[in-house]
């Protein structure tokens, strides 16, 4: 089975519908030793095809709007936040203290974008608050990296130590991750079936008239909610006042939605009243960091029946690194992957984000199959994916053969079905993840927004009909009132 089927049949769709697929292939996207091209298509073809499968059930068609899955797009969209640029100045990504560290015995990555996180991974190591990258490399050097990673942990910061793949393989959230479904979905009552406005009109979008509650930060989840922007849904992405985003992780993200402030804790009746009305929430904090806000799965289509809620994590709700925080960065060097793309004595890395990238795809599948169902079946439902899952997912195909390495699929047997999605070829993009403006172009957009002209990676999910930008661009983080439009 290529990539694309096994996306679509962890979200439980027809096999029928494949055929609607198309690909255009172009060489040269996201080159890795690991197959990220494969799998970045595949995220965002599944999530395209339960976006048209939901569009035709709503504007009664007899089938679904063709699907069509252009690699450039792709691979642009998967580094959109490398491409952004506010009023020409390109974005800052990682700060000096986010990287990999020398350790006495092997190698460390840190995640410390965030002022509270770099306070605590400073803390954790017993240097000052104005610490810079010389001295912290001091530091690092002398201790161990495993002894690292606990420490850091500890103090609530984020460092992980480099494993292989075959060290990660033996590690127990490795056992727990495997056992579990790519996509994890499920009913959590018996609510009546949803009934949806008809459709009509020019783009076709299939999440009109939908409110989606974000929780989300960091980035598969706002890729996951960006996507059903998109789509036509009314987005409302909900901070606590106490942690500020980045500006310009915000300006990549928040495209057709809106940002508000919130403090759970002292306004509960405000939240009440959006979830009141809320057909989607879709939360990306650690595993059970909301539950004391009643913001459980259970506990929210009990309030709220008929509900869709949609749950990101890093390393997955379950097993003993369930309760960490994680990025996309550092689940690549727990799981083997920066071994792989580099080696053990000098770590490597993806060409992209992809982990945040392609689950937040998939995540914002399930959500618009969930909707699918619930118009045949009702009953209120989750959806939960976690980047380490993906990271599975990944390093399974690599094992597998699938890939020869360059992002080109080998084919096999799987090539005979009859339900196989199209592939036509292209020419190259030039997208090598870095930004080559005479190669992504095509797939870049501008636009004039209250934060600045920015230009942003246009989406890369495409159907027949279906919309082409956002409706939107973002406003400044926190500003829109919490309440619906």
């Amino acid at each position: 089975m290529t990539r694309i089927k096994l996306a679509w049949s962890a979200l439980g769709g027809d096999p029928a519908l494949l055929d609607r697929v198309s690909t255009v292939a172009r060489e040269g996207t996201l080159p890795a030793r690991l197959p990220v091209r494969d799998l970045a298509r595949a995220c965002v073809g599944a999530c395209a095809l339960a976006a048209a499968e939901l569009g035709a059930r709503r504007a009664a068609l007899a089938r679904p709007p063709a699907v069509r899955v252009d690699d450039g797009a792709v691979a642009t969209a998967f580094v959109s936040e490398r491409h952004l640029r506010v009023d020409g100045r390109p974005p800052v990504t990682f700060a000096p203290l986010s990287r990999f560290w020398r350790t006495a015995d092997g190698w460390v990555r840190t995640h410390a974008n965030y002022p509270h996180h770099r306070e605590r991974l400073l803390r954790a190591l017993g240097l000052p608050a104005d610490t810079g990258p010389e001295a912290a490399e001091r530091a690092f050097a002398e201790r161990a990296a495993l002894d690292v990673e606990d420490a850091v942990y500890a103090a609530g910061g984020l460092a992980v130590a480099l494993r292989t793949p075959g060290q990660w393989a033996a590690h127990p959230q490795a056992a727990e991750v495997a056992a579990r479904p790519l996509v994890e979905r499920g009913r959590l009552d018996a609510a009546r079936a949803r009934t949806f406005a008809p459709l009509d009109g020019a783009p076709l979008l299939p999440a009109a008239g939908l409110r989606v509650l974000d929780l989300t930060r960091v980035l598969a989840g706002p890729v996951a909610t960006r996507t059903l922007a998109l789509l036509g849904a009314d987005v409302l992405r909900v901070d606590a006042p106490q942690l500020p985003e980045l500006v310009d992780q915000h300006a990549d993200t928040g495209f057709g939605k809106r940002s508000a402030l919130l403090d759970l804790a002292a306004d509960r009746s405000a939240f009440e009243e959006l979830l009141a009305t809320a057909d989607v929430v879709v939360t990306g904090y650690r595993p059970g960091a909301l539950d004391r806000f009643g913001l459980a799965p259970e506990a929210l289509a009990e309030r709220r029946p008929g509900l869709v809620v949609a749950q990101v994590s890093a390393w997955g709700a379950y097993g003993p690194w369930g309760a960490r925080r994680g990025f996309d960065s550092l689940v690549q060097v727990a799981t083997g992957i920066a071994a792989a793309e580099g080696s053990a004595e000098r770590p490597g890395a993806l060409p992209a984000q992809a982990l945040d990238h392609g689950t937040g795809y998939l995540l914002a599948a399930g959500v618009l199959r969930a909707l699918t169902e619930q118009s045949y079946d009702g009953g209120s439902r989750f959806v939960r994916t976690a980047l380490a899952r993906t990271a599975a997912w990944l390093t399974e195909g690599a094992r597998m053969g699938e890939d020869d390495g360059k992002g080109t699929a080998k084919e096999g047997a799987s090539a005979q079905e009859s339900r196989r999605p199209r592939v036509e070829r292209g020419a190259g993009s030039g997208e090598r993840g870095g930004d080559d403006d005479a190669g992504p172009r095509p797939w870049l957009g501008e636009t004039e927004s209250p934060v600045g002209r920015l230009r942003y990676a246009l989406p890369p999910v495409a159907f027949d009909g279906g919309p082409r930008d956002w409706a939107r661009p973002p406003g400044p983080w926190g500003a829109d009132p919490a309440r619906w439009l």
